[in-house]
């Protein structure tokens, strides 16, 4: 291979995988080190190459807003932050770890002029951190608008940017980026123009470069090159205007999968082409210039992945790192539910129990535990006892039965059987009577009332 042609990275490859439809949002952070893929399955799912086994398992999943896919995933210079825009009118900020920071004001939907609004009023399209400024992002909306926000005050927006279009109407903004240097914006347009505009004391909405027509569908993605000479597009009309590297999608009819095309800066011709996936399109694709390793995010409304192109002569750290990391190995100190294994002749002490349905065999044999219950007991009884034989005990049933023991309780009336008592009570009192014989007054009771009639 010639010297002046780029080494690209194309003989090894890993998936990172989790979500279960299209990746539609893609950002690396500038080390090289964290991974983040955002997808139409509405979660963020964040990949950390230094933590990472060769399982290739994501450390946290984030779901911005419930309901909204994610549109697009942008790293702050320092790589402490990151932007995540949604398809709702609000982005967030996340910190490194996947904490939430806050997210951006909503506007008053019901305000016709733009620039009096303190925020978007329909679902985001795009965004993007400012490369120099760690307090500045952009984003863009299909409310055909591009806001620049101060990341230290949520609530209101630093500048409002409407871009020129033939005639007064709403026309969605479907992308923006920031160039190397944060002087320039760039904005592409529903109508399919890109518009650029040079920040700068007094700058408005007026574009300082307007490319009417650029493309003839919604323009999908635009970047700087490094030197801030080249711009470019890809747009869903099915052309490539300046391109470097790009994903293309799966036509209907095509024996061809999603591939991933590189092409020559110069000469704009293709210098290398690789397929990605047989049954998906490529969504989203970035090549990293300290790893030398190649991103591409895949997917349908089943599955989506991110596939890591990488060669271990030439990239560096990144997929190398957590490829070559065996998954951990298990520690004595390790917990696990074993299964049980039953052993009926160990010894009595280790032993287990009988079953259930032993103990029940076992039992019914037992001529003590299988007997039979007695019968519920009714009738008379003696002796405080109830029950058909006049008393429980044998002896006092034979007694009984012989004429010994004779019952006439049951005949007598209570209240003579008390009064026949009387008099012998009164003659020898035995317990409570005598204490008081001296100082109890002679008792007058009524008389009864059958007398009193006689």
């Amino acid at each position: 291979e010639d010297s002046d042609s780029p080494q690209i990275p194309l003989s090894n490859e890993i998936v990172l995988k989790g979500h279960s439809k299209v990746v539609s949002a893609l950002a690396i952070d500038h080390s090289g080190s964290r991974v983040l893929s955002g997808s139409y399955d509405y979660s963020v799912r964040m990949y950390d190459f230094q933590g990472m086994t060769s399982k290739l398992q994501s450390f946290r999943q984030l779901e911005p807003f419930e309901g909204h896919q994610v549109r697009s995933l942008s790293w702050s210079p320092s790589s402490d932050r990151f932007l995540c825009v949604t398809g709702s009118a609000q982005a967030k900020i996340y910190d490194r770890d996947g904490l939430t920071l806050g997210e951006f004001i909503k506007g008053d939907m019901y305000i016709r002029d733009l620039k009096n609004t303190k925020g978007h009023i329909s679902g985001l399209t795009g965004g993007e951190w400012s490369p120099k400024d760690k307090n500045t992002v952009l984003t863009s909306s299909e409310d055909g608008s591009l806001r620049i926000w101060d990341v230290s005050n949520f609530n209101s927006q630093k500048q409002v940017i409407k871009p020129k279009l033939a005639r007064p109407q709403r026309i969605s903004v479907t992308s923006c980026a920031w160039d190397h240097d944060a002087k320039r914006i760039v904005g592409g347009v529903g109508d399919g123009s890109i518009q650029i505009w040079n920040i700068k004391p007094g700058w408005g909405s007026r574009p300082d470069i307007h490319v009417e027509k650029a493309h003839s569908d919604d323009i999908t993605g635009l970047r700087f090159s490094v030197d801030g000479l080249i711009l470019l597009s890809r747009s869903t009309d099915s052309t490539l205007k300046q391109l470097i590297i790009t994903g293309t999608s799966i036509e209907r009819e095509s024996t061809t999968g999603g591939l991933l095309c590189f092409f020559d800066r110069k000469k704009l011709e293709l210098v290398s082409r690789v397929g990605i996936s047989t049954q998906h399109s490529v969504i989203c694709c970035a090549w990293h210039p300290k790893l030398n390793q190649v991103f591409a995010t895949v997917g349908d409304k089943k599955e989506g992945g991110t596939h890591i192109l990488y060669d271990p002569a030439t990239s560096k750290r990144g997929a190398l790192v957590c490829v070559s990391r065996a998954p951990r190995k298990k520690s004595v100190d390790d917990y696990e539910v074993q299964p049980v294994i039953h052993n009926p002749h160990a010894l009595p002490l280790f032993r287990d129990q009988p079953s259930r349905k032993r103990q029940r065999e076992k039992a019914l044999k037992d001529p003590m535990k299988s007997h039979k219950p007695d019968m519920p007991v009714t009738g008379p009884g003696f002796g405080g006892r109830v029950g058909t034989t006049k008393g429980s005990l044998l002896t006092q049933y034979l007694l009984k039965q012989g004429g010994l023991i004779k019952e006439t309780w049951m005949e007598e009336d209570p209240r003579e059987a008390i009064l026949k008592y009387a008099d012998v009570a009164k003659k020898d009192p035995k317990f409570i009577a005598p204490a008081y014989a001296a100082t109890q007054p002679e008792p007058v009771f009524a008389k009864s009332d059958s007398e009193e009639e006689d």
